[in-house]
């Protein structure tokens, strides 16, 4: 019964930290140092070399050689 009530109380906490963000305050969360990645050119330019060398694209393009002319 003490699990249950343990349980409980951790789920009702957790909710509380969920909120719905309005339109107009996401450009403020969107911080450049939240993105998964911080220089998109240099991500991508990495994306195409990997898939370029591999000869298969990781869902994120189309397919290549090893010679990386896509």
């Amino acid at each position: 019964m003490k699990a249950y009530y343990g349980l409980l109380c951790i789920a009702v906490l957790t909710l509380t930290g969920c909120t719905e963000v309005m339109p107009r305050q996401r450009g403020a969360l969107a911080l450049p140092q939240m993105a998964f990645t911080p220089d998109p050119l240099e991500f991508g330019f990495r994306q195409h070399t990997a898939f370029s060398k591999e000869a298969a694209a990781g869902g994120y393009g189309g397919g290549g050689g090893g010679c990386g002319c896509n």
